[in-house]
């Protein structure tokens, strides 16, 4: 599937626990295999992630733009210092009379979307597009953890490792090598030179991963105060994606056949953004073969623009706890 043609996909909803009628009588299952509370996080004031770091992580100059771009800014507003990775070069999407113009022309746009995000510094991979799954998983895997230890890394988004139905390998590979390399980094015997190079293991405990498919989905994260910026990541897709300059070209399109649609306003800029917050973010998802928009995602939750996730966190450690509760004196 093109990622351009993402919104003629379906996006599966989230696991949300059975009404109790329908469970009634039935054998309770174990605590881990029960869906999670769903958890709205907010926008929070000032600067609370000061001095942490943030990875965000794409096979393609488009993946953020499009699923995680609201939580990028927002995290980046809220304090962290953020890097993109991105694991293809895009050879084979997007604009170009040959190969290495395609390249050429994604390698721009991913530096923009970058730079519309507030992310500090890019870092390529280089991959061939659409056949990740030809590489080597521990190549992969060793450059990501390298990645992580250089940049002490405290929190990721990237696409789920354990979504369902992802047909483009570059996806679900990027995904996985991430899950294994965000823990791996931690480990004083995985990659041992790395210490000769001052480098010092480093675990990765924080991960918000989305998907286009069927996922757990366990934090919804308010992206109302950042939806401007989602607009200007989506638009610095030129190559690419379902947005970048398709406003102004359906506004030609339509002024050639004696048209008119006001939504998208009077100039090419105006067009290109309504077009991406009322066609890409905001559409409704019966259009979409049942995909939910953005803005279907904040209304189920009373926001105004909301993006979903797989979120995981490392478990607080019980043992402080329970020493401060039974320890006694001898």
């Amino acid at each position: 599937m093109e990622r351009r043609e993402f919104i003629n996909k379906g996006i599966g909803l989230p696991f949300l626990p059975a009404p109790l009628s329908a469970n009634a009588g039935a054998t309770p299952e174990p605590p881990f295999l029960q869906p999670e509370e769903v958890v709205v996080e907010r926008a929070r004031e000032g600067q609370p992630h000061k001095g942490k770091v943030l990875a965000a992580i794409q096979p393609h100059c488009d993946d953020l733009s499009l699923f995680a771009a609201g939580t990028v800014a927002k995290l980046i507003r809220e304090g962290y210092e953020g890097y993109l990775i991105r694991t293809t070069n895009d050879d084979h999407a997007g604009r170009g009379e040959t190969v290495g113009d395609a390249i050429k022309n994604n390698s721009i746009d991913n530096v923009a979307v970058a730079k519309a995000l507030g992310l500090k510094k890019v870092f390529d991979l280089g991959y061939r597009n659409h056949m990740m799954d030809n590489y080597s998983m521990q190549d992969i895997r060793g450059r990501l953890i390298f990645l992580f230890r250089l940049l002490k890394v405290d929190t990721i988004i990237c696409y789920d490792p354990w979504g369902h139905y992802e047909e483009n390998p570059d996806h679900y590979v990027t995904a996985q090598a991430v899950e294994a390399a965000r823990w791996m980094a931690g480990g004083a015997r995985d990659y041992p030179e790395h210490s000769e190079a001052g480098l010092k293991p480093h675990a990765v405990n924080e991960r918000y991963y989305f998907a286009r498919g069927p996922q757990l989905v366990n934090r919804v994260v308010d992206i109302s105060g950042t939806i401007e910026d989602k607009i200007d990541a989506n638009l610095a897709n030129v190559s690419q994606g379902p947005a970048g300059e398709a406003g102004q070209a359906l506004k030609k399109k339509l002024e050639s056949e004696g048209n008119h649609l006001p939504l998208l306003g009077s100039t090419d800029l105006e067009a290109n953004r309504n077009y991406i917050r009322h066609f890409v973010l905001d559409m409704d998802s019966k259009a979409l073969r049942g995909v939910p928009s953005d803005k279907e995602v904040g209304k189920a939750y009373g926001l105004a623009w909301a993006e979903r996730f797989h979120y995981i966190a490392a478990e607080p450690s019980v043992l402080p706890e329970y020493l401060r509760a039974n320890v006694r004196k001898r």
